[in-house]
């Protein structure tokens, strides 16, 4: 079986991606601590303890081989920057070559167009890095920055799940985004 690891750092036009390190504590803190960044998310803000230990997860989850691997990568700016982004790809089958995505920005930074630059990198390595050949991304459907995101990464909505989950005390519906292939090198080449 082959293991999948980028080529790293990955520069875009204003961010550097890259492995989380243990030096990125403070700058993961500054936003998972947030009631208001994990509102949607299935945890609550964290403590400088809890963020500590999604750290060492996330430090450890370099590369992709088998079914249920992730890839945690950390979108920082550039020249020693801070880390502002938290993104993750899921290896979801390879047998099916299906990827899932999600991000976690800090809201200092939003609004400009960082957390695109930064996901669509991530579609990059999905489909030209792995060769898979659908990635998806889920969202509560409250969470409309989300699925905005999902929308001008050239993510179509293909599901809209009615109180699917019992989530913080409440029936939520989910929305499911999703991209081919094909439709990604169609975009690339457009572009």
């Amino acid at each position: 079986m082959r293991v999948f690891t980028p080529a790293y750092p990955i520069t875009t036009s204003r961010l550097v991606l890259r492995p989380f390190t243990e030096a990125d504590l403070d700058d993961l803190y500054a936003f998972h601590s947030l009631p208001e960044v994990t509102r949607y998310l299935y945890w609550d803000a964290r403590t400088r303890e809890e963020t500590k230990a999604a750290l060492d997860r996330k430090i450890a989850c370099s590369s992709l081989g088998e079914d249920g691997d992730v890839l945690s990568v950390a979108a920082a700016l550039p020249d020693g920057g801070p880390v502002i982004g938290d993104l993750t790809l899921f290896l979801r089958s390879r047998e099916h070559r299906q990827g899932e995505i999600g991000f976690v920005f800090n809201p200092a930074y939003q609004g400009r167009g960082l957390a695109a630059e930064a996901a669509r990198e991530l579609l990059r390595i999905g489909f030209e890095g792995l060769g898979l050949h659908r990635v998806h991304g889920n969202c509560d459907a409250r969470n409309t920055a989300s699925a905005r995101l999902m929308e001008r990464l050239g993510m179509r909505k293909e599901a809209h799940l009615v109180e699917n989950e019992f989530f913080a005390g409440a029936w939520s519906d989910e929305l499911v985004y999703a991209m081919l292939a094909r439709e990604w090198h169609a975009g690339a080449a457009a572009a």
